[in-house]
């Protein structure tokens, strides 16, 4: 059994829920199971690497990365495959509503990615964040970037909650180029639309 820590998710199709605290997506081989569990310090050059190869993550210094693997691993998972982290998902609960947890990146790398990776990464830290349950996740998506509107969607739907949108950060607000950044937040108590 797998500890609180950590979710056995084996892949592709559906996410599972079963009586335990682990995950599967149902229908993989085992050794293709996929563990979710909170970042180590060791994982940190691997989630920068990953974000340097994703080209579209803000990529952070290696030393941001290394750091939060240390002071955020509560809020933060990882995505493990045959002993290589896979994917990452990097977040904190929000100091002005710690009900909330803001997903400050999501990854997957790119070998694996279309298994709903980054779905089930962020439901589960939905479930376990900082060691109680978050009741809603925000997030900024810039514009283009689709595959991010898809996952946080299936995420929305999964969970039964809807998604409201609205302007962040305009590309003014950047000193360097960069898109505007909208906030998306899934909570309860909102349709798909984002209507309450």
């Amino acid at each position: 059994m797998q500890s609180k820590s950590s979710r056995l998710i084996a892949a592709p199709e559906k996410i599972v829920r079963e009586q335990s605290p682990e995950y599967a997506l149902a229908s993989a081989p085992r050794s293709d199971a996929i563990v979710i569990r909170s970042p180590r310090i060791d994982d940190g050059s691997r989630l920068w690497q990953i974000a340097v190869d994703s080209r579209v993550l803000d990529v952070n210094s290696s030393y941001a990365y290394l750091l939060w693997c240390r002071d955020f691993a509560s809020t933060s998972v990882v995505a493990e495959i045959d002993g290589e982290v896979a994917g990452f998902v990097i977040g904190y609960l929000r100091p002005a509503d710690p009900a909330t947890l803001f997903a400050w990146q999501v990854a997957v790398d790119r070998a694996h990615r279309g298994r709903g990776i980054g779905v089930a990464m962020l439901d589960c830290l939905l479930e376990t964040g900082s060691g109680q349950a978050a009741s809603a996740i925000e997030t900024t998506v810039s514009p283009d970037n689709t595959a991010s509107t898809a996952m946080f969607a299936a995420l929305a739907r999964l969970r039964g909650m809807g998604i409201t949108r609205r302007k962040l950060f305009t590309a003014n607000h950047f000193p360097d180029v960069h898109e505007p950044e909208e906030l998306y937040r899934i909570a309860a108590g909102t349709d798909h639309e984002g209507r309450r």
